[in-house]
């Protein structure tokens, strides 16, 4: 099945956090695509430095209670503690979209819920996937441009 997998670092050195991350999806998935990064600052949370961001496309096998295990493994596996809500962290992988999947099931909410308000995960999907969707939500590049529009 085709994911949406958005990636986010921005405590030690994020862009070789994130290449490692991609690294390692690619040793359990088919790694389709990846957007460059983009330096994004921080929504939520406490004072912390800006972030880089990515979105990758990726093709498994896995069920998406699997993908999402396999990234929390890929997260812990790199350093990655969840002490605060929003807070700096080492690296973040967000399963976004998995085929055309919506689900409310708390273990694996999908299409993930935030995605389509924030400009750090859209702008990078965007990038790779200019035909890309929500399920539910509407086509990313609108999405964006709406986002676009109404931040001061």
């Amino acid at each position: 099945m085709k994911a949406v997998v958005a990636l986010g670092a921005n405590l030690d050195d994020p862009a070789s956090a994130m290449q490692l991350a991609v690294a390692l999806l690619r040793e359990a998935t088919q790694v389709l695509a990846v957007s460059t990064f983009h330096q994004t600052k921080p929504v939520g949370g406490p004072p912390q430095p800006d972030y880089l961001n990515a979105a990758c496309i990726i093709e498994s096998e896995l069920t998406p209670g699997e993908l999402l295990s396999l990234l929390h493994g890929i997260e812990k596996s790199m350093g990655r503690v969840r002490i605060e809500q929003w807070g700096p962290r080492v690296i973040d992988l967000d399963l976004i979209t998995f085929g055309d999947l919506v689900s409310d099931d708390p273990t694996v909410v999908l299409p993930h819920p935030r995605a389509h308000e924030r400009e750090f995960v859209l702008a990078p999907w965007l990038e790779i996937d200019p035909d890309a969707e929500i399920p539910s939500k509407g086509r990313v590049d609108q999405l964006l441009f709406a986002l676009q529009e109404n931040s001061p």
